[in-house]
């Protein structure tokens, strides 16, 4: 019986042979997504901006790479040395960032920081990876990180919304296009989870209304994403294209 169970766990998840790259996993949701497709044996390339000394973020199967994507040219290069080494099966488009201001005093340029990280990259590293994904063995996988803020309006937040809501458009035009190509597009919504970014935007009284908002009334760990971003990558999302998964302790069913 144990060997049934760790034969079918190996055959459903393993990710053995697999490499991929993960932007902006230096930390928090980023670095939880690493850390599980690692573990589950793949060789794993973080592209962020920041490089960080934070054994914890340490893993032989990750390679941390400063980069920045919304510099093209720069991650083109570094997409060709990382192929150089062997097959590219997966991308995870997870750096983001966003910034809180009342809509009507919020300054343009920071809307189009936010749209050029968030939107323009995500795609443009598609493009980028497209060559290289179409030839995967395994299924080339690019999963999305979107948001509950591409579901649902946020105060203060609305350029955030906006470019959440375009990755979720992005994912399901991408994943009809390159469905004959082997490549599958998914994406994943996070709920509130205590990172960097969601601090930013988060006072005492929001936290209180986030809490009880969600049935389960509490925030998310890293690994709940790594999870269902591993689903997706491997073997048991062979059939699952197109799709946003909220990963949000029920936020998005709940009522009132």
């Amino acid at each position: 019986m144990e060997n049934s169970v760790a034969n079918t766990l190996e055959e459903m998840f393993s990710l053995e042979g697999h490499r991929g790259i993960i932007t902006g996993a230096s930390s928090g949701i980023g670095a939880g997504i690493a850390k599980t497709l690692a573990d589950a044996g793949a060789e794993v390339y973080d592209l962020s901006r920041t490089l960080r000394d934070d054994p914890k973020l340490q893993h032989p199967r990750i390679t941390h790479i400063q980069a920045d994507v919304t510099q093209t040219a720069h991650m083109e290069d570094i997409i060709k040395k990382i192929a150089e080494g062997g097959n590219i099966d997966f991308l995870v488009n997870n750096a983001g960032i966003t910034y809180k201001n009342r809509a009507e005093t919020f300054p343009m340029e920071t809307w189009d920081k936010i749209h050029e990280i968030n939107v323009d990259a995500v795609f443009r590293n598609a493009q980028m990876l497209y060559p290289y994904l179409k030839q995967s063995k395994y299924i080339g996988r690019i999963v999305n990180i979107s948001s509950m803020a591409g579901h649902l309006g946020f105060s203060e937040v609305v350029p955030y919304c906006s470019s959440k809501s375009a990755v979720m458009g992005i994912t399901r035009g991408l994943s009809i296009e390159w469905v004959k190509d082997n490549i599958l597009v998914n994406s994943v919504a996070p709920g509130w989870f205590p990172s960097k970014m969601a601090l930013q935007v988060m006072d005492e009284q929001r936290k209180e209304k986030i809490l009880n908002r969600m049935p389960l009334h509490k925030f998310g760990a890293t690994k709940d994403i790594g999870a269902m971003v591993l689903f997706l990558v491997s073997n048991a999302g062979n059939y699952i294209t197109g799709q946003d998964f909220a990963v949000d302790g029920g936020a998005l069913a709940f009522g009132f």
